[in-house]
């Protein structure tokens, strides 16, 4: 048997995480390397998303009182 080394092409399976100002790369669930970022950067994202110090946040809307069983009912409970 003969081993042979060959290179294979993972790039559309590399994921990144934003982390202390730079992108962690992983494969799968292990960490393979990072890009470090410049100082001053910027992160672009789509209008339903926010970036503010080094975090993203997704913009959503909510009901206030999940837990309510009813909505729209009478006074006397009729629903």
């Amino acid at each position: 048997m003969v081993l042979k080394q060959q290179k294979i092409d993972v790039t559309d399976r590399i994921v990144g995480k934003l982390k202390n100002g730079e992108i962690e790369l992983y494969l799968e669930n292990e960490k393979i390397g990072n890009i470090q970022l410049p100082n001053g950067y910027l992160i672009q994202v789509d209008h339903h998303f926010e970036a503010d110090q080094q975090k993203i946040y997704q913009n959503v809307t909510t009901t206030q009182h999940p837990q309510a069983k009813y909505t729209d009912c009478y006074e006397g409970g009729w629903c």
